[in-house]
């Protein structure tokens, strides 16, 4: 798995970086496409699965799509090293702004973050404590009502996927000393659902949509519905291609057909932007609320519409529980390879061992970083 993937990449550096850019370079990395599509299929268990269609399925193949036309952070103009090129291919990094990388500049719009807020950062380790206390929090389920689970779930999302994105972010850093953009910033602080889907939620994934579906789309609609309204269908078309995209996902974890749900749960959050947009045109900034008022009602409508829509694929197939029982067997010292294998996923399957690297940062007194690295072993199918 891992070889495939570093022979693709070597292919789009090497090779595929030399054909002009456009409908030729596109048409070079079908194959690639095709591969990082299938990726997912060859794997058995429902964390590596998730991970891997996330990184590569999505994301990876979002960013070649770019690469085709010659645009965004694999764009030749970066002059990147091929294992820069690596790195920035395979994992959900944002490169900071500086003069080698001026195209990952954001409009303003994602740049103003509003200093009126408070502010409650919450650090690598902080996040790992936490998401340790709702694992074990999970074993007593059973006390707990619906809600108050499904409340635990959509918080240990945002908690793995920070975690996550954190490692690879210290990872990379420590090692090539790229400068790097947070994976999220601060979300449960979000005070509109613009602020949140726009500035603060899952940054990466938010900077490809942008120039992938939102810019192309806009491009599209302007000459169709002039400037106007041509932001707004650009907002709805970005949810729904990330609705679709997160479809996929459910769909290589479950391995049963969709039902839609979480694309509609997109839909919904794109209108409601399309919505806000709209009312703030109209009224102007004169009469945004306090945000002891805005981030409650903000927060409370992503996690409730959460509730509804986005989690319901997962649970009812036990997804969510076969990955919160991996994770915790791993961090027990033990490996994939002792639960019981994703259904539909033991053909042509091989054994991969992958080296899982625990990043411990900690801030010295003179403000710099320093890291130290654990390296632990594990086996999955």
């Amino acid at each position: 798995l891992w070889l495939s993937i570093l022979a693709s990449l070597f292919y789009c550096y090497f090779l595929a970086s030399k054909i002009p850019k456009g409908k030729f370079r596109l048409i070079s990395l079908l194959p690639i496409f095709i591969l990082f599509t299938a990726l997912p299929l060859y794997l058995s268990y429902v964390f590596p699965i998730g991970l891997i269609a996330l990184l590569f399925s999505w994301l990876g193949n979002f960013k070649l799509l770019l690469f085709a036309f010659d645009k965004g952070p694999l764009s030749t103009h970066s002059s990147n090293s091929l294992i820069h090129f690596i790195f920035i291919a395979s994992l959900p990094i944002k490169i900071k702004e500086n003069e080698k990388y001026p195209f990952l500049k954001s409009p303003d719009i994602h740049q103003n973050s509003s200093k009126k807020h408070p502010k409650l950062p919450l650090n690598w380790p902080t996040k790992v404590l936490l998401f340790a206390i709702l694992v074990s929090a999970h074993d007593y389920k059973q006390t707990l009502h619906p809600k108050i689970v499904l409340l635990l779930y959509s918080c240990m999302v945002y908690l793995l996927i920070d975690i996550i994105f954190g490692i690879f972010n210290g990872l990379v850093h420590a090692t090539s000393g790229l400068e790097l953009e947070p994976p999220s910033d601060e979300p449960y602080l979000s005070t509109s659902l613009q602020d949140f889907w726009g500035r603060r939620w899952n940054l990466m994934v938010t900077y490809l949509l942008r120039h992938t579906v939102y810019k192309p789309a806009r491009s599209i609609f302007d000459n169709m519905l002039g400037s106007m309204w041509a932001p707004l269908a650009a907002v709805l078309a970005a949810f729904i291609v990330s609705g679709l995209m997160h479809e996929l996902v459910f769909y290589y974890v479950t391995r049963v057909s969709p039902t839609w749900e979480v694309t509609w749960y997109f839909v919904l959050h794109g209108a409601c932007v399309v919505v806000e947009f709209g009312v703030k045109r109209v009224f102007s900034s004169k009469a945004q609320l306090h945000w002891a008022v805005s981030t409650p009602l903000t927060v409370g409508f992503v996690v409730a519409t959460a509730m509804w829509l986005f989690f319901p694929p997962v649970l009812r197939t036990g997804a969510v529980e076969k990955a919160i029982e991996e994770c915790k067997n791993y961090v027990s010292g033990g490996s994939f390879s002792n639960l019981p294998p994703h259904s539909l996923g033991q053909k042509g399957l091989k054994y991969i061992k992958i080296s899982v690297v625990f990043l411990l940062p900690f801030r010295e007194k003179d403000s710099s970083f320093k890291c130290e690295f654990a390296s632990r072993s594990c086996i999955f199918i």
